[in-house]
């Protein structure tokens, strides 16, 4: 069964929440998402990371209107993730580094550490003023992010048959307060191994795009045009962003948002509906055709193939690879031409 990516295993992803709002990061994509509501699918809008503010291990807010930038032993803190407003650098108190996850809620900061089975909850991260420990609840364990607003606690769980949900809770030690949601689509699609849970796993395969055989008894040569199409296809993921008010600039190398969020699905493993592939050199512009001549000569009852490499989700090819072969094996290549992510 695919699932949402980890935090371990998506580098710069975080959730947080500040007053009425709740925000997913991809630092990954330098942009975050802002809801009042993930169950519902609420008052989504898309912004740019500024890039200060980009890069983070972690990714928290405070009730006081900051948001929290960790990374290594110290943190930044801004009033705003796009303009980097107020910015300030403090470092992190030695109690206060390591941890797996961070929070804030309840006039408090939470840290995680997952492997101890152990929450530290102080006033603040740089002095750990009221430092202190307690046992996570075993039903609190195993989270694959956690956040905060003013009165709650969220964590995610991993996917399972139920698909991907999300808890709130009242008490971390007690388990207090646990009611479950689970996530809206238009939401779901924003998270890191989401679209493989709204349209289908990844796939990289080859695809015959041409037949060329010989009937006759006798040799001939075979030259005609044959249509190639190279790029992404961005009308089909376009649907992906309607309930969504982007204000992404237009810095994203890929050519765009729906184009980003594909290429990171792609390099995921295939636990998180990816394809470990990375397509950096690839053509992420919009597919275009282009005709391209090609002359063999087949002997009696030859037959031959032209294939070409596609990526894409569930059952639709999204991205039409510059990689072509061409010989007499009825089956597909069996060679991945790009470049394995370990």
């Amino acid at each position: 069964m695919v699932g949402i990516a980890s935090k371990k295993d998506a580098p710069g992803v975080d959730f947080c929440g500040v007053g009425a709002y709740y925000y997913i990061v991809r630092a990954d994509l330098n942009c975050y998402m802002q809801s009042s509501n993930f169950n519902k699918g609420e008052g989504l809008a898309v912004h740019s990371l500024h890039p200060s503010c980009r890069n983070g291990d972690h990714y928290l807010a405070s009730q006081d209107g900051y948001f929290y930038i960790i990374k290594g032993n110290s943190y930044r803190r801004v009033s705003n993730l796009s303009t980097d407003a107020d910015a300030v650098v403090y470092s992190l108190h030695p109690n206060c580094q390591g941890g797996d996850h961070y929070l804030a809620a309840f006039g408090h900061f939470y840290i995680i550490y997952q492997s101890r089975g152990v929450y530290r909850k102080c006033r603040d991260i740089h002095s750990d003023y009221w430092g202190i420990e307690y046992t996570l609840h075993p039903n609190c364990r195993g989270g694959i992010y956690y956040f905060g607003i003013a009165d709650y606690y969220y964590f995610v769980k991993p996917t399972d048959e139920w698909g991907s949900s999300y808890y709130k809770c009242t008490n971390f030690n007690t388990n207090e307060g646990v009611a479950t949601y689970s996530f809206h689509p238009s939401v779901l699609n924003f998270l890191p191994g989401g679209l493989a849970l709204t349209h289908g796993p990844s796939f990289g395969e080859w695809k015959c795009i041409k037949t060329i055989t010989n009937d006759s008894v006798t040799p001939m040569t075979w030259t005609k045009k044959v249509i190639k199409r190279i790029g992404f296809e961005k009308e089909k993921m376009s649907s992906i962003e309607h309930n969504w008010n982007v204000s992404v600039t237009a810095s994203l190398e890929t050519g765009g948002l729906a184009s980003a969020i594909v290429k990171s699905q792609l390099s995921f493993k295939a636990s998180y509906g990816g394809v470990s592939i990375n397509t950096d050199k690839e053509t992420w512009s919009q597919a275009t055709e282009t005709e391209e001549s090609l002359s063999l000569t087949l002997k009696p009852n030859e037959f031959f193939y032209l294939w070409q490499y596609q990526l894409g989700l569930g059952d639709d090819s999204l991205l039409f690879c510059r990689h072509m072969k061409l010989d007499d094996d009825p089956n597909p290549p069996r060679e991945i031409p790009l470049p394995k992510i370990q």
